[in-house]
């Protein structure tokens, strides 16, 4: 029979993975919780129009038909074709939109689901992956104080995986409209293309991003150093803002526009240098290619990795969510989750303390006793304790094993009904330690930290 060889671009993590998986997507929900996020889950399709429509490109779809549609809907033409979720941001607008008569703004939403992106498959970078988002939307305007508090919540949310080994995370910010207000200012009248080259600068350098402003964006050479020299400004204190107008001030580009978006990035580099030190900082080559962000952009790294890139993104939208008379401006950020648990597992940052829920197997003597057997483990299930009862009534030495293989810590063994007719004492056995006492079902209970798989630094 041929191996069946594995297909690129969709992980499948073993149990153990999953559940370092699990922890940190539970990890990110307690948190989006704690400030106040509600959760939402949309389909998993949308019209291929509205997928289109906000600057993502359609070889990045995955078109979803029938494999034997009917003549008439193939008829129909692509506008009426669907396809799977690039993002979650633009099905949330779409969500926003169908059911903002039943919302109470501003609404604050946290999205766990998988997505689907045709890319090709690369280290850290998948075709069907899961994503966190955490948005707030408002109804007709948004302050921009949730401009400062979204970062934030991401990153007390990816601080709190530090226990667990996640490296630190550094948020790096910008805004949009330092950017436009310092190309207009500069002569540059194609925002949206200047944008795009310079997201490209981590890929391909300055240089190649230079050659890109002046071939396809018309931009002179001045002008590509200019831009280049803006790209270059970061900090993580208010003195960035002062480089940067320094800078705009050099090149006559100084704009109302511009300094819209210097006031607004300031406050939150300072917000974020009180409540999170070290962990903001201002970062001017940062663009985000999609078109739809109008404010702050942000983009997240974890240091020492930054080879793997960002591992969240996102920014401020003012017209995505919009039905011609009403605009549901919004900011929010993204977690590329699979990325991240990715890092952690083939760094071999993490690990779990076992690949099974189960913390004791209940053993069987005899296949005549398995009733007893099975009479422990639901005494033990009723009081919150994983159990499971061995397969067969094979000699204890390799029930051990059996444990023992699957990580399980604890090992069951009923007492054996005597001469005289009378059960002897239930026993429990630390198979690590070697440790056996005489237990009862309906007291004994394994220590807490044993109680459930962990997941913990891979040197504990």
């Amino acid at each position: 029979m041929a191996r069946i060889a594995p297909l690129s671009g969709f992980p499948e993590w073993l149990p153990d993975g999953r559940v370092v998986e699990q922890h940190v997507l539970d990890t990110l929900r307690r948190t989006f919780e704690l400030h106040g996020f509600a959760g939402i889950e949309t389909r998993a399709v949308e019209p291929l129009e509205q997928l289109l429509r906000k600057g993502e490109t359609s070889k990045e779809v995955y078109v979803l038909r029938r494999l034997q549609a009917e003549p008439e809907e193939a008829e129909r033409g692509s506008e009426k074709q669907l396809g799977l979720h690039f993002d979650l941001t633009v099905p949330f607008a779409r969500y926003v939109l169908e059911n903002a008569g039943r919302l109470a703004f501003p609404f604050k939403r946290y999205q766990i689901q998988k997505v689907w992106r045709g890319e090709r498959p690369q280290d850290g970078r998948f075709r069907e992956f899961v994503q966190a988002d955490v948005d707030v939307v408002g109804a007709g305007e948004l302050p921009y104080h949730y401009e400062v508090e979204l970062p934030l919540v991401m990153a007390q949310a990816l601080g709190s995986l530090a226990e667990i080994g996640l490296p630190p995370v550094r948020v790096l910010v910008n805004n949009r409209k330092v950017a436009e207000g310092f190309y207009r200012g500069v002569g540059l009248d194609d925002v949206e293309g200047v944008l795009r080259q310079v997201d490209k600068l981590d890929k391909i350098g300055p240089d190649a991003v230079a050659q890109l402003l002046v071939d396809e964006q018309g931009a002179t050479p001045e002008q590509a150093e200019a831009c280049l020299e803006l790209a270059a400004i970061s900090g993580s204190d208010l003195a960035v803002i002062d480089r940067v107008r320094e800078l705009a001030t050099s090149y006559g580009a100084v704009t109302e526009l511009l300094e819209t978006g210097l006031a607004e990035l300031a406050a939150l580099v300072e917000a974020a240098a009180e409540r999170a030190p070290g962990v903001v900082v201002a970062d001017l080559k940062i663009a985000r290619g999609l078109d739809y962000y109008t404010g702050s952009v942000y983009e997240t790294v974890l240091v020492g990795h930054e080879q793997l890139g960002s591992i969240c993104s996102g920014g401020r939208y003012d017209t995505l969510a919009s039905d011609g008379k009403n605009t549901y401006p919004g900011v929010g950020l993204s977690i590329g989750v699979s990325r991240l648990v990715s890092r952690l597992l083939s760094a071999g940052l993490v690990r779990a303390t076992r690949g099974v829920p189960t913390a004791v197997l209940v053993a069987v003597v005899t296949e005549e006793d398995r009733a007893a057997s099975d009479a422990v483990a639901t005494a033990l299930r009723a009081r919150g304790i994983p159990a499971d009862v061995a397969p067969r009534a094979a000699k204890f030495g390799k029930q051990i094993q059996f444990a023992d293989r699957r990580g399980i810590p604890f090992v069951w063994f009923p007492g054996v009904v005597g001469d005289d007719g009378v059960r002897g004492a239930d026993q429990v056995k630390d198979i690590r330690s070697g440790d056996q006492v005489d237990a009862d079902a309906t007291t004994w209970a394994p220590p807490a930290e044993d109680l459930w798989p962990r997941v913990v630094p891979a040197g504990e």
